[in-house]
């Protein structure tokens, strides 16, 4: 059999399951870190709930995914997990879904082994959004999850400080509404209000029209000049105000394509 026949027969099954995403609708990928909870506290030491360290080392995986070939417009992460927001004009490979997943996920995982030194893998998955408006509540619903999340963190180890047994942390948790949790860590002297913003409600990272200073050498003169970069929103808000913002750079960036 001559290798164009053979070729032809064999792409056949390599293509079999392929699907390409729908033309025209908003895509989001999530990446979350696989084995994450070995990797936290059995090999790298890390401050309890929180540790700055790996918080940086997320937004710089962060930044890599935001410029690493694909047009992504915004950028969200918490925990270990990061959400990206195609623009809808991206056509990168073909929008082919086992080709996105893959180099989505190899890219994450190289980006943050290489930052931190540590061996990590994350897994991918892609949402497809029909509009603009579903796209305003992903972002609202993983930003809550965050706040969900960052609340049962300060009290599951604040009261594993206290000797409570892991099983009978989580027990005492789960009967607990949003107002109790906070009221336990209020009696302990700790304000969960008070708490950095980016462990309540996790980072967002987009592009943004920046006034960068310079310097003419012919002239020998300071200038100034508009640079579209990457920006870390690390106060995000919360509501409505974080609905506008998502709404804003969607629309910011589909008027600038046209």
């Amino acid at each position: 059999m001559d290798f164009d026949t053979l070729d032809k027969q064999m792409r056949c099954f390599e293509q079999s399951l392929d699907r390409t995403m729908l033309e025209g609708i908003f895509i989001v990928a999530r990446l979350d870190g696989h084995g994450f909870t070995r990797l936290t506290k059995k090999e790298w030491d890390l401050k309890k709930p929180f540790d700055i360290r790996f918080r940086d080392a997320m937004v710089e995986t962060l930044r890599h995914l935001m410029d690493c070939g694909f047009r992504i417009i915004y950028g969200y992460t918490q925990s270990d997990e990061i959400s990206l927001l195609f623009h809808r004009n991206d056509r990168a490979f073909g929008h082919k879904e086992r080709k996105l997943l893959s180099i989505l996920a190899a890219e994450a995982s190289v980006a943050f082994s290489m930052e931190t030194g540590k061996a990590a893998v994350f897994d991918c998955r892609l949402i497809p959004l029909p509009n603009a408006g579903y796209v305003v509540d992903y972002f609202r619903w993983r930003q809550e999850d965050s706040h969900r999340n960052s609340l049962n963190a300060y009290c599951y180890w604040q009261l594993r400080k206290e000797g409570v047994a892991a099983n009978d942390v989580q027990k005492q948790i789960n009967g607990l509404s949003n107002a109790d949790k906070n009221e336990l860590l209020f009696s302990r002297n700790i304000n969960y209000n008070n708490l950095p913003l980016w462990q309540r409600r996790g980072v967002g990272m987009y592009f943004k029209e920046m006034e960068k200073e310079g310097y003419n050498p012919m002239t020998k003169e300071h200038t100034t000049c508009i640079r579209r970069s990457l920006y870390l929103e690390e106060e995000l808000p919360i509501g409505e105000p974080y609905a506008e913002l998502i709404n804003s750079i969607i629309i910011t960036n589909e008027q600038a394509s046209k």
